[in-house]
């Protein structure tokens, strides 16, 4: 399956640039997914794509020469991203990123993919990219220009500080925030020289974004959240599509949020001996495994409003997305049973 994937990737979506199509016909036909017809809309999905191809070049199944192509695929992928992130005219759609301010979205795409890249080629390029990634959400640790503290993260760092008084400079995102650090020690596990990297207070950071996050009389992790806690606030652009979707979902509970957290919590909890990420781990597994899954099992119910009733509605695409839920559980399988064998 992973290699028919990669094989209609490669045949179906992607675009000079390079790019990738956002979304294509059943049979594999790029389809118009921009306000002007354009077929290639996010930086996301192009990573995502280098994401996936990486992955399927180091399944036995595929010809070596077709795991080549699909290497050099993901590197032409990541360092075209990578460009366009840097310059800060990546598309991302639907919503794109205020011009004014920088996210953290594309720094963590980066990170995860480089790292990915890396484990199936061992290129040096690949690991700069990831360590250029990892630099940009530290910073240096003197001069503010990272996007995380100890005690505190952007999800949109704006370039004038006039504009912290906004709802995109004060929202956060916690699962974000918590997916981003699995992946930093995903990345530094897969590339060991970011290892001295690393700062100590990751996991410090990780329950920062719990308590900011979690809802003390329902339970669950909010979608969004103020810098303070709480429903988001702050000055308004009025213009502007994200700010829109923050107010009106914030306190919805999100499929994706709960397993990254999850994974997260467990992963850290372990790589640093954690009580407070085990406690964590624990009453996260409680509360998903309560309120996504359909009793009969299969399905996830992915959107649920914030007394965890279903919600007949869409996440970005109408369309079913297994992505977060299959990959969480899979880790957390792998991470069980490399701390008990079998």
């Amino acid at each position: 399956m992973a290699v028919a994937t990669a094989r209609f990737l490669q045949d179906h979506t992607l675009l000079p640039g390079p790019v990738v199509a956002y979304r294509t016909s059943v049979d594999g036909r790029p389809l118009p997914s921009g306000r002007n017809g354009e077929l290639a809309v996010s930086v996301l999905a192009d990573l995502f794509a280098a994401l996936g191809l990486a992955g399927a070049a180091r399944v036995p199944g595929a010809a070596t020469d077709e795991r080549s192509q699909w290497l050099q695929i993901s590197h032409a992928l990541l360092r075209h991203a990578r460009e366009r992130i840097s310059s800060r005219t990546a598309p991302s759609e639907p919503y794109p990123v205020r011009a004014g301010f920088t996210d953290a979205a594309g720094f963590m795409l980066l990170l995860n993919v480089g790292a990915e890249l890396h484990r199936s080629s061992g290129s040096s390029e690949s690991a700069e990219t990831a360590e250029w990634a990892l630099d940009q959400l530290l910073g240096d640790g003197s001069d503010g220009s990272g996007m995380w503290r100890r005690d505190a993260w952007w999800e949109y760092r704006p370039d004038d500080d006039g504009d912290r008084d906004t709802l995109l400079a004060r929202h956060r995102t916690p699962g974000h925030l918590l997916e981003m650090t699995w992946m930093v020690a995903d990345a530094a596990e897969a590339i060991p020289s970011l290892g001295p990297r690393i700062p100590a207070w990751l996991p410090d950071l990780a329950v920062r974004a719990l308590e900011l996050g979690w809802d003390q009389e329902y339970g669950g992790i909010f979608r969004y959240v103020d810098a303070d806690g709480g429903q988001p606030r702050g000055r308004l652009f009025g213009d502007d599509r994200y700010e829109v979707l923050v107010q009106r979902t914030w306190d919805t509970k999100l499929w994706w949020v709960h397993v990254e957290a999850l994974y997260a919590t467990q992963r850290l909890a372990a790589e640093f001996d954690r009580a407070d990420l085990r406690e964590w781990r624990d009453r996260l597994c409680a509360y998903t495994l309560d309120t996504f899954p359909e009793p009969r099992g299969g399905e996830w119910t992915q959107i649920r409003d914030r007394h965890g009733r279903p919600l007949d509605e869409v996440v970005a695409l109408p369309v079913k997305d297994p992505f977060h839920i299959a990959r969480a559980l899979l880790l957390i399988t792998e991470l069980d049973s490399e701390r008990n064998p079998l």
